[in-house]
């Protein structure tokens, strides 16, 4: 059963607009999760125009629904040392109650120029993609043993260095929040087939090559001996206001290539209604 929730980039829009989509999804049934993304600086549209922290904003969120699953869709490993992540993404499970689906990823690549910027401008170093990849299975490990262990911790990895390491309170979620990490290379999908419980990759193109990223994931999952079938496929759509057919054939062809859980990209200006007409003319008319 497909699963549909909401993506809004907290860029070139503002607080209140996010907040009252949000909210209105919160009561909307159909919709089911709901995601900020995480940049510094605009990477579309206006350069210097508005840009919310995501964290920031998914726990003020959290805190005015009830119902939603919540994440940031994802978390650049870059940003942040993991563990003050993995505390920043407990306080959110415990604001939400226990909604939080934990999304992080590598990284932007370095051929990416409007993302490259937000680092040099926040003072933060960006190493080669190969270097964040690595990273990142590491911090994966941190970060669970950080919302899992019930003493302190050393961990001394290439890329990751903590000593008395220690999480409390825990997540709500027990064992821990569900683990989402986005990407598509060959070398982040072998992080994705040892740590997380669902993998996104974005869609609105060829979905054959989407799902040939999918069964490579398969695979790697089978050498290292765990079922494909645990890792949730979920897939990154971009919504046409005008064109709401073709994104409900995007959907089609994304359920049939096995991804369960999709991700309703909304750009601003959101029409009127915004989280209602999803739900009416999108997530409600895929099987017509």
């Amino acid at each position: 059963m497909t699963r549909f929730g909401i993506m809004t980039a907290p860029m070139q829009v503002g607080y209140q607009d996010i907040q009252q989509v949000w909210r209105d999804a919160d009561d909307i049934a159909e919709i089911e999760h709901a995601w900020l993304f995480d940049h510094l600086l605009p990477i579309g549209g206006d350069p210097d125009g508005p840009m919310l922290e995501g964290w920031t904003l998914l726990s003020a969120l959290a805190a005015q629904t009830r119902r939603l699953r919540l994440g940031v869709l994802v978390t650049s490993n870059r940003f942040r040392p993991p563990a003050m992540l993995a505390k920043i993404a407990t306080t959110v499970d415990v604001v939400s109650g226990g909604r939080l689906d934990f999304g992080i990823g590598a990284g932007s690549r370095p051929s990416h120029p409007l993302a490259k910027r937000e680092y040099d401008a926040h003072g933060l170093p960006y190493h080669d993609f190969a270097d964040s990849v690595a990273a990142l299975g590491e911090a994966c490990t941190v970060i669970r043993r950080l919302w899992t262990a019930d003493e302190p911790f050393d961990f001394h990895g290439r890329h990751v260095r903590v000593t008395g390491a220690y999480g409390n309170p825990k997540p709500v979620q027990r064992p821990h929040p569900p683990i989402m990490i986005g990407g598509r290379s060959s070398a982040l999908l072998r992080v994705v087939a040892e740590h997380a419980d669902l993998w996104n990759i974005p869609g609105g193109g060829d979905i054959a090559d989407v799902a040939g990223r999918s069964a490579l994931l398969d695979r790697y999952c089978a050498e290292i001996g765990r079922d494909p079938a645990a890792i949730t496929r979920s897939l990154h759509l971009p919504v046409s206001y005008d064109q709401p057919a073709a994104t409900r054939d995007a959907i089609r062809e994304a359920a049939d290539a096995g991804f369960e859980h999709i991700v309703l990209g909304l750009n601003p200006p959101y029409p009127e209604a915004t989280a209602r007409w999803v739900a009416d003319e999108i997530i409600g008319r895929v099987g017509s």
